[in-house]
């Protein structure tokens, strides 16, 4: 039997969450509520979801300062900002807080179910894969590189860039897919922050039979030497 799976609720408005509370629920997830961030902390570490919605203006801790400080520790917790900031430098600074998704309010609850069932499955599917990259082993589910008995971590973005490569070994991924699937949208903005998680993975890959060759404007291909 699947465990449920717990979503903590982060918004100091109460009649819209308990809405939503209910409508998450019935779709067979356990949701934990918060009113605020400093609340939304204490309840993060003791219940320790697997995914966080998370209102932005709130007062005691907004949802940017309260995502700062989970992300310290905990890379692997997915984080849904909530908000009817919709700024580009609000945005931006969502995702460089390593948000997963961003959405705007108002929304509709169909809409967030389909996003939260979304990455819940890509999470199972991918739950055991393992993948042999020269002497390296990328482990997804655990977001980790395994060389010469030495293990790196990555966040969540670089594990799901390096995991699309992955999949295509020796075989170009355009840009524009990577920058759909895991940012939503191909904006100059996406394009660069892409451009620079390629190249922290590159310099996480210690094994010197392990490439990321770019293919200028069109994408990248990870290349392994047998």
């Amino acid at each position: 039997m699947m465990k449920t799976l717990k979503i903590l609720l982060v918004d100091d408005d109460l009649k819209n969450s308990m809405l939503l509370k209910r409508f998450i629920e019935t779709e067979g997830y356990e949701v934990i509520y918060a009113n605020n961030g400093k609340v939304g902390l204490e309840m993060y570490r003791e219940v320790h979801p697997d995914l966080i919605l998370l209102d932005i203006n709130m007062p005691e801790l907004d949802g940017f300062e309260m995502a700062k400080i989970i992300r310290q520790n905990d890379k692997r917790v997915i984080i849904f900002f909530l908000t009817d900031r919709t700024d580009k430098v609000d945005r931006l600074h969502g995702f460089s807080l390593k948000g997963n998704d961003y959405i705007p309010k108002p929304f509709y609850p169909e809409e967030l179910i389909a996003k939260i069932n979304e990455r819940f499955e890509s999470m199972t599917v991918n739950q055991d894969v393992e993948y042999q990259l020269g002497n390296t082993v990328f482990r997804p589910n655990l977001s980790s590189l395994t060389y010469k008995g030495e293990t790196h971590t990555l966040s969540v973005r670089q594990t799901e860039i390096l995991q699309m490569l992955a999949e295509n070994i020796g075989r170009p991924v355009e840009r524009d897919a990577i920058l759909d699937k895991i940012w939503g949208d191909s904006s100059y903005s996406n394009s660069l922050a892409l451009n620079v998680q390629i190249t922290y993975i590159r310099r996480l890959l210690a094994d010197p039979a392990i490439s990321i060759i770019s293919i200028k404007k069109k994408g990248y291909i990870l290349s392994v030497e047998s």
